[in-house]
């Protein structure tokens, strides 16, 4: 049996990246910081920053390029994949990613009481859209997020 799951609480460090492949799925790049922090030796209190690189597609994705901003709370869950490509001079390049399959926003504007989630559907194939709608077009609404 095998597990590849990853579940973070942390900060959004930057506004999301939102592109559209060619195919037409939206896709969400930004990241998170988590905070470690322990007593050394002489007692003194120590932190250190972790930096994840995320990325959520389809749905998840354009409500993470609707809803989430730079400094949201946020929780992840998701699984690890690391993508090689060579760069511009030959040299092999390897970048480590989460691949967010849920989301729950932490600090909904109003409500910090209560929690929005979000869960991406696994499957790849899109729903077909109604004639004229084409990527971008529909707006998300808030009443739409599944909660």
């Amino acid at each position: 049996m095998d597990l590849n799951k990853v579940m973070l609480i942390g900060n959004v460090v930057r506004d999301p990246d939102m592109r559209t492949t060619p195919s037409g799925q939206t896709v969400a790049s930004f990241s998170v910081a988590t905070n470690f922090s322990w007593k050394d030796k002489e007692g003194q209190r120590q932190q250190r920053a972790e930096f994840h690189n995320i990325v959520a597609w389809r749905k998840l994705g354009e409500i993470v390029g609707q809803y989430l901003k730079k400094g949201s709370k946020v929780y992840l869950e998701g699984r690890l994949a690391t993508r090689s490509w060579d760069d511009q001079n030959g040299i092999k390049r390897f970048r480590t990613e989460i691949t967010a399959d849920n989301m729950i926003m932490l600090d909904k504007a109003g409500a910090s009481a209560s929690a929005a989630k979000v869960q991406d559907n696994p499957e790849p194939d899109e729903q077909p859209k109604p004639a004229g709608q084409g990527p971008g077009e529909e707006e998300i609404r808030i009443e739409d997020i599944p909660f």
